[in-house]
């Protein structure tokens, strides 16, 4: 039986895992999840009680594994595929790993800040915390200007599971807080990261629903 993951297209951290999955050509089932539907949050909230995106479920092992960074951890280590995100080398693995938890937490965090405030109710918006996530951007914008290098990947030429973290978090950052004209490189990276076939392939698939991001 195929690995199953819990998922919604549009959601960033569920490309970062279907960017992953993509690269090492795993095979598996995509379970969309709607967490607007009552029927189908209460579905996954059964599963998974704080029905949040993406879970993989190994039924070879009876194993639940949530959140973005743990499935390709899980991956790595119980279904190597065609492509290594993870490097052998530990110093190597803890700068990937440092680099994911860098974009999850400086780029991710901040970006749906901004995105979570534009669907609130206008006597609940937070115009201070959203001054503070365009400031937390502004400030990792810089760093991954200085970090990356032309034609580069994050771990230069290997592509990792950082980039599999950077593209998601990037390309919806930037459409909250544009990277050009001010980080050229890290722009540039953006597009490289665009042209790589497993964040085409899940750009694509997310199109039909992309409507729903709120402007």
């Amino acid at each position: 039986m195929a690995l199953t993951l819990y998922y919604h297209p549009i959601a960033s951290f569920c490309w970062k895992a279907l960017i992953a999955l993509y690269e090492t050509n795993t095979p598996f089932e995509p379970l969309l999840v709607d967490l607007g539907d009552p029927a189908s949050r209460d579905a996954f909230a059964r599963i998974w009680p704080p029905a949040k995106f993406p879970v993989l479920h190994d039924p070879s092992t009876g194993l639940l594994e949530p959140e973005s960074s743990i499935i390709i951890e899980y991956l790595a280590q119980h279904h190597p595929g065609s492509a290594t995100l993870l490097p052998a080398d530990p110093d190597q693995a803890r700068e990937v790993r440092m680099h994911d938890r860098f974009f999850d937490g400086y780029v991710q965090a901040p970006m749906q800040k901004i995105v979570g405030d534009r669907i609130r109710p206008a006597d609940q918006k937070d115009p201070f915390g959203v001054a503070e996530a365009h400031q937390t951007l502004e400030l990792a914008y810089g760093m991954i200007e200085a970090r990356i290098a032309d034609g580069q990947w994050l771990m230069g030429d290997a592509f990792t599971m950082a980039d599999c973290a950077a593209a998601p978090a990037l390309y919806y950052a930037n459409r909250v807080h544009p990277l050009e004209p001010k980080h050229p490189q890290a722009a540039a990276y953006l597009k490289r990261l665009h042209e790589r076939p497993s964040f085409a392939r899940v750009f694509a698939e997310a199109q039909p629903l992309m409507h729903n991001f709120p402007e």
